[in-house]
């Protein structure tokens, strides 16, 4: 996680509401992001203690896998099938943290653009200093279902070593393409298709290949995977088989050789247990965060009360197109709190682009940028102290309230 179109009713961002019942799995903005690529903190900061760079690369892989269900099956699995999410706004904030035995992991959300769409993100663990930092946004191709493009990468760096000899690895990732099954029975899900692939700055890339249940063959969720030297494809030194919403088999080798002798590691995506996601109170939120902007919808709908619901959401649309209105007549462009566009070469890239097929450009003209994580935009937003009347200008002006 996370435009007019049906997907965003269905994956991202679009309230429809059709029941105050329904509200607690509906989805702003950076709510996406819970189930996007953070998911669970001990497998993301696990290969740092690996000490041989081929495994660190086939445990980045894994951990990768795990994300999977978190971020396409969870909503389906516990409600029945996928939710329709609010309209995030420019601006819109998610914040909040995992504590468990891999330390603090903090999350930081944005939504960096509006048309088009885009969700930027930065989740980092405090204690290993490991980082994730991307952004996404997603293009719709009506056929015989929904074809979804996703749009945008994530940038993985694990600090490695001590002292002198300490240095940092990078890892561009890619996602896949999905489509939605399930419309013409009125219970949408997600599959995944295509490929992806994740290239480390030390040599190695693994392509992940995805694949669902045919008319006659298959089974629903299924991936494959490999790592090799990211100059010799053929080489194989790890493969990852298995369903990403069930159980996932890493291996040494190639495929024709699994056994248990090069079994590395099974990861259970059923069993293995979720680090409990923690937010501030809705009263020491910002005014921009997901779940205190949109409160007032909330209570429409968990009221039942069509007429408040739609009148409150209308009135955080105007404000928003006010305030763009505004900026345009004046010349300027909204500030982004945590994250900034790169306005020349970026250094991922360039180094690992080839690799994935990412163009150097980040197909920025689809995303409103190529966003980056702006650390000393951070620093200035965690020591900014608002007082309530300052609070009551941002929603006032922002939210329409």
């Amino acid at each position: 996680m996370h435009a007019a179109f049906i997907v965003h009713s269905l994956l991202q961002r679009r309230l429809v509401v059709t029941d105050g019942s329904s509200f607690h799995s509906l989805f702003s903005i950076p709510d996406r992001i819970l189930f996007l690529l953070g998911y669970p903190p001990p497998v993301l900061t696990a290969p740092i203690a690996e000490p041989d760079p081929a495994k660190r690369a086939a445990l980045v892989l894994q951990w990768f896998l795990s994300t999977l269900k978190h971020q396409y099956a969870s909503r389906s699995d516990e409600y029945g099938n996928e939710k329709k999410p609010l309209n995030p706004f420019l601006g819109e904030l998610f914040l909040g943290s995992w504590s468990d035995e891999a330390g603090e992991t903090t999350l930081i959300s944005e939504q960096v653009s509006h048309h088009p769409p885009a969700t930027a993100y930065c989740i980092r663990n405090d204690k290993t200093g490991v980082q994730l930092e991307g952004y996404n946004a997603q293009k719709a191709t009506f056929k015989s279902t929904i074809l979804v493009k996703q749009i945008g990468h994530a940038v993985l760096t694990l600090p490695i070593g001590s002292g002198s000899e300490k240095k940092t690895e990078t890892y561009l990732i890619t996602l896949p393409s999905l489509h939605i099954e399930g419309l013409i029975f009125g219970a949408p899900f997600v599959e995944l298709d295509g490929s992806s692939y994740i290239s480390s700055s030390t040599g190695y890339t693994a392509k992940i290949d995805y694949s669902g249940k045919g008319w006659l063959s298959g089974k629903k969720n299924t991936v494959s995977a490999t790592l090799t030297p990211s100059d010799n494809e053929r080489e194989v030194l790890y493969n990852v088989t298995g369903q990403w919403n069930e159980k996932l088999e890493l291996y040494q080798g190639p495929l024709k050789k699994n056994s248990k002798s090069t079994l590395v590691s099974v990861y259970d995506a059923v069993k293995t247990p979720q680090a409990k996601f923690k937010i501030a109170p809705l009263e020491k939120q910002h005014p921009l965060e997901s779940r205190r902007a949109w409160s007032k919808v909330a209570e429409g709908i968990s009221k039942g009360d069509m007429d408040i619901t739609s009148a409150e959401k209308t009135k955080i649309e105007q404000a928003q197109r006010n305030k763009r209105a505004e900026e345009k007549a004046a010349g300027k462009v909204w500030e982004r709190r945590y994250f900034t566009a790169v306005s020349g070469e970026d250094a991922t890239l360039k180094l690992l682009g080839a690799a994935t097929g990412v163009p150097l450009d980040g197909e920025a003209d689809k995303t409103g940028g190529l966003w980056r994580f702006d650390a000393a935009k951070a620093a200035k937003a965690a020591a900014e102290v608002l007082s309530d009347e300052d609070r009551g200008k941002i929603e006032t002006e922002l939210l329409g309230w």
